[in-house]
């Protein structure tokens, strides 16, 4: 895991009458983004035929197809992943998947929507005819792992937990839509940045907090922002002193954000020197991560409702104080 510069659009509900039209509009996007020499760049859902009244299967495109020969150049030239979100076909039937295009522009992998909206009042039809996926890949980048959802999969809780427990760091939702809160509560609860691309006005990158760090609208239609995949969030449970005494020891090289007074007790780790892993801090200091933390109180939880005493754990605070600082 290491660092990445993403960058994501919004298409601030401009659409045109043809794909051509679309793909160029995108193009220019994507060029803009492409001087901030980004690592990846996001597009928004079905970019090139959202604004286009003509049935689906006219409209979807094979992989490789014109679209991702376009983008695919675009990724070779910027030496960055483009996450290319089309209306596509294979298995002769119409997918709204996401294309992830490596930095040499070959195929890295899809991401087929899981859950399409219907189109029909009776629930028989999706989308005009789309089939729903049923797998949530996560697709291993050279900075670390990344997932993908698609719109109206922000209403289905299960897809955002796989996600994470697959070990996505970074989940990128495509949309027609801004999203709102539930993006930063998926932020928040699965503890990953959720990196948001929107046909409308606000796409947004969002920390492992669920704090919005950075969001476009109708006239800044790109942004980006330098991210960390090699991240740790802790609760400040048997971790109170834990900030100071990196802090002390590492200064400026390692960055940590603390949630305290905003009622979340919870703090962030970050390395900024390249030289420092979080494992290594973890190993160090002696602290784990909240998802570690919680799942130490489900293994004790399962005892008890057996009627058993839970076994000792053996937690890398040890015996510090749990909701107090030691002197550092």
């Amino acid at each position: 895991m290491g660092k990445a510069r993403i960058a994501t659009v919004c298409l601030a509900s401009r659409g045109f009458s043809t794909v051509e039209e679309n793909r160029k509009y995108a193009l220019k996007l994507v060029d803009y983004a492409l001087r901030f020499k980004p690592d990846l760049i996001c597009l928004p859902e079905a970019f090139t035929t959202f604004s286009i009244r003509k049935p689906k299967r006219e409209l979807a495109e094979p992989v490789p197809g014109p679209t991702t020969e376009l983008f695919s150049k675009k990724a070779r030239e910027g030496n960055c992943y483009i996450i290319c979100p089309i209306t596509t076909k294979h298995d002769g039937k119409i997918w709204n998947s996401a294309i992830v295009i490596g930095r040499d522009g070959d195929i890295v992998g899809i991401y087929d929507k899981v859950h399409p909206v219907t189109s029909t009042p009776d629930y028989t039809e999706f989308e005009g005819g789309v089939t729903p996926g049923k797998d949530y890949p996560v697709f291993d980048l050279d900075f670390g792992k990344i997932g993908i959802q698609i719109c109206f999969d922000i209403c289905f809780p299960e897809g955002w937990s796989e996600l994470a427990r697959r070990g996505a760091r970074v989940v990128f939702w495509v949309s027609a839509y801004d999203g709102g809160f539930p993006l930063q509560a998926y932020a928040c609860i699965n503890k990953y940045y959720v990196v948001s691309s929107v046909r409308t006005n606000k796409s947004r990158i969002i920390d492992p907090c669920g704090r919005i760090i950075a969001e476009t609208d109708w006239f800044v239609n790109v942004i980006y922002h330098d991210i960390n995949l090699d991240y740790v969030v802790c609760h400040y449970d048997f971790n109170y002193s834990i900030p100071d005494k990196i802090l002390k020891k590492y200064g400026d090289r390692v960055k940590i954000k603390s949630y305290a007074n905003e009622g979340d007790d919870v703090f962030i780790v970050e390395p900024i020197d390249e030289s420092i892993s979080i494992e290594e801090l973890k190993k160090e200091f002696g602290f784990e991560s909240f998802q570690e933390y919680i799942e130490r109180h489900r293994r004790a939880y399962e005892y008890i409702h057996r009627g058993e005493q839970p076994p000792p754990q053996k937690a890398a605070h040890g015996t510090r104080p749990q909701y107090r600082k030691e002197d550092i």
